[in-house]
C-alpha cells in the first residue's frame, strides 16, 4: 500500500503521525510525508492538525483522508492497532490526562483523567542521551514520577518535561528525585493564577533546597486576571530568581500592552535586567537600551 502522510502545522515530531508511520512501515507499505502530489495517488491519507486556526485547512482533505487532532476534533481517535504502537524517536509520553479541570486547556477533555501509558522504554531509541517527556501531569502519579526518575538514573539520560510540571504538587520527596536526574534545560512550571501564590512559593522553596535547577514559568495572561496581577507575577518570579514565559490568551493577542509585557519576559536578558517600566521606555528611544 501507499501512505501519505499530512502534518497540516506542527513545528515539533507529530507523535500520532509517527505512529501511523511505523505501523505501516513495519507492514511494508511505503510512507510518504507532505507530498499533496504524492497523497493523490496514496491508498490510504492520514492528516494532522494540532491547532484550531488551522481547521479550515484540512477541509480539502475532508471525505478522501482520515484527519485528526486537536486542532480539528477532540473525538477522533486512531484505529487501537495503530494507537497501540510505540515509536521509539525520544519524544512522547509515559503518562495521559491530568487531575485539573482548566477552562482553558483540552487535555481533560480529551484524555480524562492521568492513567499510566508506558514508560522511557517504549520512547527511548536506546541511543540518544536526552528525551523529550510530554506529560501534561506527570507528577499527579507520584509513584510513577519515581519511576521514570529512577530509569532516566539508570540510563543516565538528560529529560525535558516538555509540558511542565505541577508544582502545586511538589513534595520534599519529588524535589529530591527532580534534583537526582539530569535536565536539559530549566524545569518548566506553569503559574497559571494568582491565587496559587503561596504554592508557588514554597515549591520554589523546595526546588532551592535540593539545589534543583531553577524552574522556568509558563504563565498564561490575560485569561482570567488584570494587567497588574499578571505583571506581579512575573515579578515575584524574578525577585524568586525564576525565568518565565509569557503567553498570552487569545482574547489579548491584539492588545499593545501585552505585547510589550510578552516582548520583556520572553527575552530572558531584558527579563533579568530590567524592569518592565525600563524596558517600555528602551522600547520608546532604543538608544537607551546600551545604557
Amino acid at each position: 500500500m501507499k501512505i501519505s502522510l499530512i502534518d497540516i502545522d506542527s513545528t515539533i515530531p507529530n507523535l500520532a503521525l509517527k505512529k501511523c508511520e511505523k505501523y505501516h512501515l513495519d507492514r511494508g507499505d511505503t510512507v510518504d510525508w507532505n507530498n499533496e502530489l504524492m497523497a493523490m495517488m496514496a491508498d490510504k491519507v492520514y492528516v494532522s492538525c494540532v491547532f484550531t486556526e488551522n481547521k479550515e485547512k484540512c477541509r480539502e482533505w475532508e471525505g478522501r483522508a482520515l484527519i485528526g487532532g486537536t486542532g480539528y476534533d477532540l473525538r477522533v481517535k486512531l484505529p487501537e492497532e495503530i494507537e497501540a504502537v510505540k515509536p521509539r524517536i525520544n519524544f512522547g509520553f509515559t503518562t495521559r490526562g491530568c487531575i485539573r479541570k482548566c477552562e482553558f486547556c483540552f487535555v481533560p477533555e480529551k484524555e480524562g483523567l492521568v492513567h499510566s501509558v508506558g514508560d522511557i522504554y517504549d520512547i527511548w531509541d536506546g541511543k540518544s542521551r536526552e528525551l523529550v517527556l510530554m506529560d501534561n501531569n506527570i507528577m499527579a502519579m507520584p509513584s510513577h514520577f519515581k519511576m521514570i526518575c529512577g530509569q532516566l538514573r539508570k540510563e543516565k539520560l538528560k529529560v525535558d518535561f516538555n509540558q511542565g510540571l505541577d508544582i502545586r504538587l511538589l513534595t520534599d520527596e519529588l524535589a529530591k528525585e527532580l534534583a537526582s536526574i539530569r535536565h536539559t534545560s530549566d524545569i518548566r512550571f506553569a503559574w497559571d493564577n494568582i491565587k496559587n501564590e503561596d504554592q508557588i512559593i514554597r515549591g520554589i522553596e523546595l526546588l532551592k533546597k535540593h539545589k534543583c535547577k531553577r524552574g522556568m514559568f509558563y504563565v498564561i495572561v490575560g485569561f482570567d486576571s488584570t494587567m497588574e496581577q499578571d505583571l506581579y507575577r512575573f515579578n515575584k518570579l524574578k525577585e524568586l530568581g525564576q525565568r518565565a514565559y509569557c503567553m498570552r490568551f487569545k482574547t489579548v493577542k491584539g492588545d499593545r500592552n501585552y505585547s510589550e509585557l510578552s516582548a520583556w519576559v520572553n527575552q530572558p536578558r531584558f527579563f533579568e535586567s530590567m524592569s518592565f517600566e525600563r524596558f517600555k521606555e528602551c522600547r520608546e528611544d532604543r538608544s537607551l537600551v546600551k545604557k
